[in-house]
């Protein structure tokens, strides 16, 4: 994860200046986003790392060794300029060069993505489930030449501990103050902002440092103030200072210290400044008087540093006063108390002498702390003449340069006085004229110089304006190109549509009567049935030039589209393929929710996901494909993290390995539905499919830890489809939520009890939320629970079509079964109208056992579901399923009491020995 500290340069102003701040990396969208802090949730913005260009700028001759020496510059679309800058150097290059390679990875995959329309423009990154095997190689081949390149120019780098998740637990570096106080700093300020100067500005402004610790001060006895008179009389000009000591600060108002001693530089720039406005302007004042105005500034600077430091004094010689003043009266109370106490018990001499070991403990801990403070001004004066020391190092260096440079000037200078010395008698005019032609020389020799570095100038400005302009071009062909995906997309979705009525078109013209005559129009018709339900294979490679790939042998999921046995069949699964085709275009031109998912994951870059409005909001609209693997393990792990806690590591694998190893009575029905599970996905469809075996370890493993249950018909499919974006261990769990968690007791068992319940509670909110449906199957006797008792047990596999079974399930797994009830009631809600127009309880079975298939509108459905239905309280769900849990024990064991007594008559009477039940005839 690509993330750690920088400082961007932001505000306006006096104001602008290095920030330090969080930056994380998002490779979903090539954005950089930065936050105040790595706890922080909403980031403060971010940078298109896609669409930009990196620059940087080498360091001038004899800058110091930080200053901007790791500052990078990020170049927006738009024209921006973002100013970055690391802890040091090796950090730049670094983050530059995995910028870089993030840009460039992002791009390529941005190309790979584009050629499946189906997905999102962002490159998916999956990391589970079989559906991941499935997902294209999202890395176009690339450029060989231009890969050498990139490996040659690659600098080898390591960054330090400011890059990277760990560095969110270090605090975050202290970045440099905006405001330097050298007297060259100051200088150069007064140049550049001399022609602004306004009289009168920040008149009001003052400098008030307060210490940190609250004072505790006593009265002091008139002993300690005849010692103290001495500091006093260091602190008569701060006597209107002094007075505020039993505050709990103090102030040092350096606007009280009188004018003669210290001016703000305000008032002598603006005295200055009125003295000088008669007679010159600022600059040319500047220009006259500037070194005496340096001059000045850096007397009054010594000075303003000499005071503070006898501030400093002053301020320790009063906490000095304050300790002893403190330890004064601790021991007048200590002698106080302990003469009252023992002075009755005690021999004269003990007193006297333990009167004197008390005096020598209180002069040996004064002369310590005496020792103590003379030891601590030593360290600072021998700080103070390390600096002062180094200061003077630099001082000496620069003046043994500038009397070596001066040294070289007057020895060449002599050199060549001596040197016209002797020629000129006898040479004069010769000499003359050769100094005139080198003179001539030196100086086109010097022309030519400026006008080459005036071409390099100029050729680097061009080269700039170039690659600016070339990224231009490239950014305006990426939009053109996006223009264009758009409209193909929109073409797409129109012949998907156009296709599906002309196969409706020619079901409709097939002759329906079984004759032997073959007319030349039955045969048109004919041949173009059998084109029309050939599915698109990458064997017809050029139908690709002249028709889009519109549906495919196999969906995202692996489902088959089109069966392969009945013809009429594949004609109405062809037709409802292209339907969905249509629709999935259609939603992928309305980017809403998936930016709005891009936006919530990037708020949970540095904090983990939590249960919101805004999260449950975002699930009922559908989990985006590259995100669900994701979401779906994030969402099981919410609901199993007790049983996961109370486990041992490496659970699963010692619940498989003991289902392997030992005798399962589960094993052998679970070898006999592994093939039956779902054999329209390409996962599961042969034995040797890698979903079979994964299907075979999660439904052992699940059937050793509970063995109550063992294996149900049913648990197969819940597996099945949890594997298609999670791992085995993850869809294990994913069950254990399901069985466990979600559904009541004996949901899976033998009875299914808690099924029947279920079917029961359905048919009450039935005759409460669509009570005209209800009675128009009650009229005509129609027991639609046969039709929606599958429904509940695998949570709609086989019943809907894929896309919407996956919104579904994404639901159901952040929620729980409430969703089974509304979505089985939004089923019945959208077509409500079509099946109160049935009026034979044979048409409406029928019906009721396809017309899921024929709902194609997800976002609609949705709608229904957790819009129209509303109010849906779960505690009403609860109370039913306890109403009818007794009803349904109560027939049961009714049941059970007929079966005990036909046994017990069966033995009885010889007449009915013969008679078998069910059970016994399956055993």
């Amino acid at each position: 994860k690509l993330c750690g500290y920088l400082q961007k340069l932001s505000g306006k102003g006096p104001l602008r200046g290095f920030r330090s701040r969080w930056f994380v990396f998002d490779p979903r969208r090539c954005y950089l986003y930065y936050f105040k802090g790595p706890q922080d949730a909403l980031p403060l913005g971010h940078l298109d790392i896609a669409s930009a260009c990196f620059s940087y700028h080498q360091p001038a001759v004899g800058a110091a060794a930080g200053d901007e020496a790791a500052a990078f510059e990020v170049h927006s679309p738009s024209g921006g300029v973002a100013v970055l800058k690391a802890a040091t150097r090796q950090d730049m290059t670094y983050w530059l060069q995995e910028l870089q390679q993030k840009r460039w990875e992002y791009c390529n995959n941005l190309d790979a993505a584009k050629r499946d329309s189906r997905t999102s423009p962002t490159p998916s990154d999956f990391s589970k489930g079989l559906v991941a095997k499935d997902n294209p190689g999202s890395i176009l081949s690339q450029n060989a030449s231009a890969e050498r390149a990139r490996n040659i120019l690659a600098v080898e780098t390591s960054p330090t501990d400011l890059v990277g998740e760990q560095a969110a637990s270090q605090p975050a570096p202290v970045q440099p103050s905006t405001i330097n106080f050298s007297l060259k700093q100051w200088s150069t300020e007064i140049k550049n902002s001399m022609s602004s100067l306004r009289k009168g500005n920040n008149e009001n402004r003052k400098s008030i440092f307060y210490t940190t610790e609250e004072w505790e001060l006593l009265d002091p006895t008139p002993k300690d103030l005849e010692d103290s008179m001495a500091l006093e009389e260091k602190r008569k000009h701060l006597a209107e200072g002094s007075k505020g000591l039993t505050s709990s600060a103090f102030p040092f108002d350096f606007g009280r210290v009188p004018h003669k001693t210290r001016r703000p530089l305000k008032d002598m720039i603006g005295s200055s400044k009125c003295r000088n406005s008669s007679d010159s302007s600022p600059t040319e004042w500047y220009s006259g008087n500037g070194n005496k105005l340096v001059s000045e500034l850096q007397l009054k600077y010594q000075s303003q540093q000499e005071e503070l430091e006898k501030l400093r004094k002053d301020l320790l010689s009063q906490k000095e006063l304050v300790r002893l003043l403190q330890q004064t009266v601790r021991s007048s109370q200590y002698e106080k108390y302990f003469t009252s106490r023992l002075c009755e018990g005690l021999p004269k001499d003990k007193l006297e002498l333990l009167h004197q070991k008390d005096d020598q403990i209180l002069g040996l801990n004064n002369q310590l702390e005496k020792l103590n403070l003379e030891k601590e001004s030593v360290q600072q004066e021998e700080k103070n003449l390390k600096c002062k020391i180094g200061e003077l190092n630099e001082q000496l260096g620069m003046l043994m340069e500038t009397i070596q440079a001066k040294d070289e000037v007057i020895m060449k200078l002599s050199r060549q006085l001596s040197e016209c010395e002797d020629n000129t008698s006898s040479q004069s005019g010769a000499v003359s004229s050769s100094m005139a032609t080198s003179t001539n020389k030196e100086l086109q020799e010097l022309d030519r110089l400026k006008d080459n570095l005036q071409g390099y100038k100029t050729q680097n400005k061009f080269l700039n304006k170039e690659i600016l302009e070339l990224s231009a071009l490239r950014r305006n062909a990426e939009a053109r190109e996006r223009e264009w995906q758009a409209k193909y997309t929109s073409l797409e979705a129109k012949l998907c549509q156009i296709e599906s009525k002309y196969l409706i078109l020619l079901q409709e013209m097939k002759t329906p009567v079984c004759s032997e005559e073959q007319g030349p129009a039955r045969e048109v018709i004919t041949q173009l049935l059998e084109d029309a339900l050939k599915a698109e294979t990458s064997e017809q490679p050029e139908q690709a030039f002249f028709k889009p790939h519109l549906v495919s042998e196999y969906d995202r999921y692996g489902f088959q589209t089109v069966p392969e046995d009945d013809d009429e069949e594949k004609l109405v699964a062809k037709s409802r393929a292209l339907d969905l085709r249509s629709l999935s275009l259609s939603e992928n031109r309305e980017i809403s929710t998936g930016v709005k998912w891009e936006n919530y994951l990037a708020s949970t870059m540095n904090r983990e996901m939590m249960r919101c409005v805004e999260l449950k909001n975002l699930i009922r609209s559908g989990i985006p494909h590259e995100h669900r693997s994701k979401m779906w393990k994030w969402c099981v792990n919410l609901h199993v993290k007790k049983f996961k806690d109370s486990t041992v590591p490496g659970y699963f694998q010692t619940l498989l390995q003991n289902a392997l190893e030992k005798q399962n009575p589960a094993s052998k029905q679970i070898e006999l539905d592994l093939l039956r599970t779902l054999p329209n996905n390409k996962h599961y469809s042969s034995p040797t499919s890698e979903g079979i075996q994964k299907l075979r370890n999660v439904l052992l493993a699940f059937s050793w830890r509970n063995p109550d249950i063992g294996y149900c018909q049913g648990l197969n499919r819940l597996v099945a489809i949890a594997l298609l974006y999670l791992e085995q261990e993850d869809a294990f769990w994913c069950l254990v939520t399901i069985v466990e968690v979600f559904m009541p007791r004996d949901y899976y068992t033998k009875t299914l009890l808690g099924s029947q319940v279920d079917q029961r509670v359905f048919k009450d909110l039935m005759s409460e939320k669509l009570p005209r449906l209800h009675a128009h199957f009650e009229q005509y006797k129609v027991d639609y629970t046969l039709i929606t008792f599958n429904w509940f047990l695998v949570i709609f596999v086989d019943s809907v079509v894929s896309d919407i079974l996956f919104k579904i399930w994404d639901a159901f797994l952040y929620e729980g079964p409430k969703v089974i009830f509304r979505f089985a009631l939004a089923l019945f809600k959208y077509k409500e109208e079509e099946i109160l127009k049935l009026q034979d309880s044979m048409s409406i079975f029928k019906y009721l056992r396809y017309f899921t298939r024929t709902i194609l509108d997800a976002r609609k459905l949705t709608g229904i579901a957790f819009g129209d239905l509303n109010p849906f309280p779960l505690r009403q769900i609860r109370n039913r399923r306890t109403y009818h849990l007794e009803k349904v024990r109560l027939e049961l064991s009714e049941l059970e009491a007929i079966r005990e007594d036909f046994l017990r008559e069966r033995e009885t009477c010889v007449e009915k020995r013969d008679l078998i039940s069910d059970d016994e005839e399956d055993s």
